[in-house]
């Protein structure tokens, strides 16, 4: 129990320390959203695929292959492979050439720019903006839940503190932190 305490405040104390770098080089929004477009794309994907494949995805297809059956995990790996390895590789470079050539720093930007489009950028800004929340909602969820299991701490403090942890660390630091 010490010791995953002691790592857990390790890493607390990590990610506070990118949070304050992130924090000290952000200077624009484009350093805030993008960290500047100075980001290898290594390290760029590995930050795309730690978001992408949280705990929504890892503890919730495990959880619904332990109810459903363990064939399921397959859809874990179509996620990390599809969804990460051959988004990167195919569309990766594409997409930020194309970013950097329309100067869009959203996704919703890229696409309204893109397409010449007000509507599509406002279509793809309101999915963002409803949807985010949720899959937001499950990920501080399922991270709760692993603490709360492995360390004992009540969930609805877990909940808070983890929340509190997270909206420090990303309105800091930006992608730079992240």
């Amino acid at each position: 129990m010490l010791t995953k305490i002691v790592v857990m405040l390790l890493y607390i104390g990590v990610i506070a320390y990118l949070g304050y770098k992130g924090w000290k080089e952000t200077m624009l929004a484009r350093d805030y959203m993008l960290a500047g477009r100075k980001m290898h794309p290594f390290i760029m994907a590995f930050s795309y695929g730690a978001t992408f494949i949280s705990t929504s995805a890892i503890i919730g297809f495990g959880g619904a292959a332990g109810m459903f059956g363990f064939p399921l995990l397959w859809l874990t790996f179509a996620n990390i492979f599809v969804g990460i390895f051959l988004a990167m590789v195919f569309f990766g470079k594409r997409t930020r050439r194309m970013g950097v050539a329309l100067q869009s720093l959203t996704f919703p930007e890229l696409i309204g720019r893109r397409y010449s489009s007000s509507f599509l950028q406002g279509f793809a800004g309101l999915i963002i903006f409803l949807f985010i929340p949720v899959y937001s909602a499950a990920v501080l969820i399922g991270i709760s839940r692993i603490i709360e299991i492995s360390l004992h701490i009540p969930y609805n403090v877990v909940l808070i503190l983890v929340t509190l942890i997270l909206t420090a660390y990303v309105l800091t630091g930006g992608l730079k932190a992240v």
